[in-house]
């Protein structure tokens, strides 16, 4: 046989083994993922880990800004109230220690609008005795803190979101106890004025705005946890009760991926109660709830966001009560529950 002959012969047996490899390549395409750091990995639908940050901490507050999370105050080891700012470097993968906030507060309500960062509310010591309406106000370019106009009312344990120039401080607990008021500052007129409260007295909640709408997830009043989410129209001013989360819980986190929300983290206040590992998105078109993988480090106490398809669990207590992490943890969600 000529050397022409057994090369197109060879030729013909590596293309049904090239042609199967690309298949199986096709196949798994949704298994790999460029991330937001730059690398492929593999998105096998697992919590994975990230760099430590610097501080061990918990009952912080996070947001998102461009490609860098920053997470604000809390109780550090010593039981103490810490006005420490961390910035988280997506890109590197690296951590950055920022000037501190002008006032340390534990339990801050957290989100980030426009570019700039807002700390709203919390407690001012370990005692839970003293509780702020302060909201605090970051800008990242000039790497600044000022203060903003305090809200009627002080609380710790509350959301804050931002929509279109405004930030909705809903929920917490003041000196007369929970509350379910929804407060609204007007950025430009630096004034707060008061909306429709909820339905559902509570505070340890988390909030996000997603598809144009507020909403609100779980949280604990006395007696226990909830379960409760609801859902507050700014052009309606209407509140609507949607289906409960799977899991009561307190303590929480949430984000939003491709408009729907992910709630994940917590605590059960029940005797015996545990750190919750479970996480779950809810699809606003089906109005259900759907269960994303559980987490592979169950904390309460920290902070979340979310960039493209992945979320990040930043920080906070590995068991109830007084525990401390610097972990920062990431999902990418499946693309099945996203369609």
């Amino acid at each position: 046989m000529s050397g022409q002959a057994r090369a197109t012969r060879q030729g013909l047996r590596l293309v049904p083994v090239a042609a199967a490899i690309a298949v199986l390549l096709a196949l798994s395409a949704d298994a790999w993922e460029r991330g937001p750091s730059g690398p492929a990995i593999a998105a096998s639908g697992a919590w994975r880990p990230l760099q430590d940050a610097h501080l061990e901490r918990t009952e912080v507050g996070a947001a998102r800004i461009g490609r860098s999370i920053y997470v604000v105050g809390g109780f550090v080891r010593s039981s103490r109230t810490t006005a420490a700012v961390e910035r988280y470097d997506i890109e590197r993968d690296r951590w950055r220690s920022l000037e501190p906030m002008p006032i340390a507060v534990n339990h801050p309500a957290v989100t980030a609008h426009r570019g700039f960062l807002y700390v709203y509310g919390g407690y001012t010591d370990a005692g839970f005795d003293a509780v702020t309406a302060v909201l605090q106000r970051y800008d990242p370019r000039r790497r600044q803190w000022s203060r903003l106009a305090a809200s009627p009312t002080p609380r710790a344990a509350a959301a804050l979101a931002a929509r279109d120039g405004r930030l909705f401080a809903v929920g917490g607990i003041g000196d007369a106890g929970a509350t379910a008021r929804l407060e609204v500052f007007d950025i430009a007129a630096q004034r707060w004025h008061t909306e429709p409260a909820m339905r559902f007295t509570r505070e340890h909640i988390a909030a996000v705005f997603a598809r144009g709408g507020l909403y609100v997830f779980g949280g604990r009043f006395p007696g226990g946890d909830l379960a409760k989410v609801e859902r507050y129209d700014p052009d309606s001013r209407r509140w609507t009760l949607l289906p409960d989360l799977l899991h009561a819980r307190s303590g929480i986190a949430a984000a939003t991926v491709w408009g729907r929300p992910v709630v994940f983290g917590g605590e059960e206040l029940t005797p015996g109660g545990t750190t919750i590992r479970q996480v779950e998105l809810f699809d606003p078109e089906r109005n259900r709830w759907l269960p994303l993988p559980g987490m592979r480090t169950p904390r309460h106490g920290l902070g979340g966001a979310a960039l493209g398809r992945r979320v990040y669990a930043l920080q906070g207590g590995p068991t109830p009560g007084f525990d401390f992490s610097a972990a920062i943890e990431f999902l990418d969600v499946p693309r099945g529950a996203l369609r």
